[in-house]
């Protein structure tokens, strides 16, 4: 063999080796929580679930959870997991942090706070109706409203008489100026102020909600349908779908004394008060959790105070006023502007 049939022969073997490492390649994730047993360590995704932010949006996503002992990424689903801990779906179903499920109903046109602790607020807008002879209102969870430090940022379900899967039915809010996120799965808007992000994990309808250090939240809309009415008796006029959300949460660093209708669940010594056996185990807490606002924390068992950030809102004023709005104009995501 000659020595030009040697250098092809490595050309080829270098660019097969090139190739081999290129499908190889995997996302790592990385804890910057300093609480984190798994803090700055560089961990990288199995193999069922090779990237975080996947092109496929029916694919698993590589997810670290920073609060567990077990520093190993591991694959979930984007969306809401209605059978999951920490999730709100249905009219409304909730699964607590204990792993037990309740039925929270409150009010329709009604806003309770689903968690309260000392650096975050989180409140839900019921929608919903009372059919004929009903004792209570059916209910949905039609918006979140999330208070942090100094801000309130809002996701909530648009009204509609028909669903229809191509058409968004999401509407978000912060600090009062509503944002448009393109559509598109991936399509991102974050904020430099606070890293506040919110991605989309399908082209319509569905966002992961990050606040670095505090939570993540799943949200998906969804309607309630003809089949759904008939099975339950919910008797839901032909002018309105009532298209709500689904969600799931994730937190970081709850206190001890968190409350609200979820949060309450993740106090060290809860002793859940629904009743085991029982088919549909309903709560109450309607007068404990009632909020004036969807980012109102009065309530009487709120607990939420953003006095301790009055230093890091007195440096943001001495650069001025954030715009955190953005363009519309491009996918590939929206920053905050000075």
């Amino acid at each position: 063999m000659d020595v030009s049939s040697n250098k092809g022969f490595i050309f080829v073997l270098l660019s097969l080796a090139l190739c081999v490492m290129h499908i190889n390649a995997v996302d790592t994730q990385t804890c910057v929580n300093r609480k984190s047993p798994c803090f700055l360590r560089k961990l990288p995704c199995p193999a069922e679930c090779p990237y975080a932010s996947p092109s496929n949006p029916k694919a698993k996503v590589c997810f670290l959870d920073c609060d567990s002992p077990i520093c190993k990424p591991h694959c979930r689903a984007r969306k809401p997991n209605c059978n999951g801990r920490g999730s709100a779906c249905l009219d409304p179903r909730f699964v607590g942090a204990d792993g037990i499920v309740f039925y929270f109903h409150g009010r329709r046109n009604e806003h309770f706070s689903l968690v309260s602790d000392d650096n975050l607020q989180i409140n839900a807008r019921f929608i919903g109706l009372r059919p004929a002879g009903r004792p209570r209102d059916y209910t949905w969870i039609q918006a979140l409203g999330i208070l942090f430090d100094s801000h309130n940022f809002s996701i909530e379900a648009t009204p509609t008489s028909i669903w229809d899967d191509e058409v968004d039915h999401l509407k978000l809010s912060y600090n009062g100026r509503e944002l448009l996120v393109p559509e598109g799965h991936l399509s991102t808007w974050q904020c430099q102020e606070n890293q506040l992000r919110v991605e989309r994990t399908s082209s319509k309808n569905s966002v992961l909600v990050t606040i670095p250090e505090v939570a993540e939240i799943s949200v998906n809309v969804v309607p309630v349908t003809r089949e759904d009415s008939r099975i339950h008796n919910y008797q839901i006029p032909d002018d309105d779908c009532f298209a709500h959300l689904e969600v799931q949460f994730k937190f970081y660093g709850l206190s001890s004394k968190v409350e609200g209708v979820l949060g309450r669940t993740y106090q060290p010594d809860f002793q859940n008060p629904a009743k085991p056996g029982v088919a549909m185990p309903v709560v109450g807490g309607e007068d404990r959790y009632r909020t004036t606002s969807l980012i109102s924390a009065d309530c009487g068992a709120c607990i939420f105070s953003p006095a301790k950030d009055s230093e890091k809102e007195e440096s943001v004023m001495e650069y001025g006023v954030l715009d955190c709005t953005g363009g519309a104009n491009s996918g590939n995501g929206i920053v905050c502007r000075r």
